[in-house]
């Protein structure tokens, strides 16, 4: 009997074969990756807007119920002193010093009505701290609802996270293309930090550096309506992105007084307002990383001079956004964290920032956007330092171009260009 031998036959693949299917793998997941990294900037980028348009939303039905915008700068305080020291007290005695920014008011229109309750009302912690309704100045640590973190206040471009900063923020309110005295605005403090007096909306020369060159949809300390706003809802800008500080040296996010440095005779103010483009043009940005400040000049102040490190805090860095240099451009203030200067809208999405129109409509407006010469002055009045005029004369012209109009309310120029 013949006997039948039967061969084995072996499956699989050899090393050849899985290195090809290999190499076909990593080309696939290299070519898909972007595409899929891009996807979800997309989708970040629409979240971001849609956080935007329910701010809005939340605008005007503040508007509707009290006929007018919220102020920025403002809230509860002592009228006799306006010492850091005295409002940042834990016994109950604290005060806000007029330095909440127009979100603290819009908190139970954005569905925050539980924080409203908690920020609206007296607070006693158990560890035996005691806080007035509306809390101390908004720089205080200790405070529970400066620290609260808002989902609806963060873009989910934004990397930005915990502390030095408390409850940060990536929506700020457009102050127009002018910045001269906003750390004032229409209401000043007269006397020394402990015996004094507020004067509100009654001070002459405060107002008339309000009215000459504080040209945006808000006036810090001064309440608008939109009305008000005579270039037209569509055209005007109220709201836009920032972007948070990383604790680096990011010109975005990072102040930096060095003009002061070099402002000659001039005050740092008129030296920055007579030539918004001046960090640019002293060289303070690194040569080799130009979207960071040049480490040898840049001035680090405390933890909170970084952008949007602050949200219920009115200060320029922390909720503030104007129209003069165009978007991400450098944050160029004229003294420490707490005072004005040049401050541009930013953003982690490529290429430009969302902004919010008064009539509700969300846009994306590029960092190319027509914004003029950034070395032409400023409008601004009555300096409080020698009481000079800008040469820009008030009531003119935007001088910064297509994004200089958008962000002024009543200075009569016609825009018939899409943004």
């Amino acid at each position: 009997m013949n006997q039948l031998s039967v061969r084995r036959v072996r499956c699989g693949f050899t090393l050849v074969e899985l290195l090809v299917v290999i190499a076909i793998i990593g080309v696939l997941v290299g070519l898909l990756l972007p595409a899929v990294q891009g996807a979800r900037e997309a989708a970040r980028r629409m979240s971001c807007g849609n956080n935007l348009k329910q701010l809005g939303l939340a605008l005007h039905n503040y508007h509707a119920a009290f006929g007018k915008l919220p102020m920025h700068g403002t809230g509860p305080t002592n009228e006799t002193s306006r010492s850091t020291t005295a409002a940042e007290k834990n016994d109950g005695t604290g005060f806000t010093r007029l330095e909440l920014s127009y979100l603290v008011g819009l908190l139970p229109y954005f569905e925050q009505q539980a924080l409203w309750e908690q920020v609206s009302n007296p607070m006693v912690e158990s560890d035996g701290d005691r806080w007035p309704a509306f809390g101390p100045r908004p720089l205080v640590l200790k405070y529970p609802p400066w620290l609260t973190e808002i989902p609806t206040l963060r873009c989910p471009s934004d990397p930005g996270v915990g502390l030095p900063a408390l409850g940060r923020t990536n929506y700020a309110a457009c102050t127009g293309d002018g910045f001269y005295d906003a750390e004032n605005g229409a209401t000043v403090w007269t006397g020394s930090s402990t015996n004094g007096r507020w004067l509100y909306n009654s001070d002459a020369q405060a107002m008339q550096r309000t009215r000459c060159g504080m040209r945006g949809a808000f006036v810090p300390r001064l309440a608008t309506r939109f009305r008000d706003l005579t270039d037209g809802l569509s055209n005007t800008i109220v709201m836009g992105e920032i972007t948070t500080g990383l604790n680096d040296n990011d010109i975005r996010t990072v102040g930096t007084s060095a003009p002061s440095k070099a402002s000659g005779s001039k005050s740092a103010a008129q030296s920055v307002a007579d030539n918004p483009n001046q960090c640019n043009d002293l060289g303070f940005v690194d040569a080799t990383r130009p979207s960071f400040w040049d480490t040898s000049v840049v001035t680090t102040y405390a933890s909170v001079s970084q952008r949007g490190f602050r949200w219920a805090a009115f200060h320029t860095l922390q909720s503030q956004f104007n129209t003069i240099l165009a978007p991400n451009s450098t944050v160029c203030l004229v003294g420490g964290a707490d005072t004005y200067g040049i401050a541009p809208p930013s953003s982690r999405h490529i290429g430009g920032v969302h902004v919010l129109m008064s009539d509700g409509a969300v846009k994306f407006v590029t960092d190319s956007i027509d914004a003029g010469d950034p070395n032409v002055p400023c409008v601004y009045c009555d300096l409080l330092s020698g009481g000079a005029n800008s040469i820009t004369e008030a009531g003119s012209e935007s001088p910064y171009g297509l994004w200089g109009a958008l962000g002024t309310r009543n200075t009569q120029e016609i825009i018939d260009v899409e943004f």
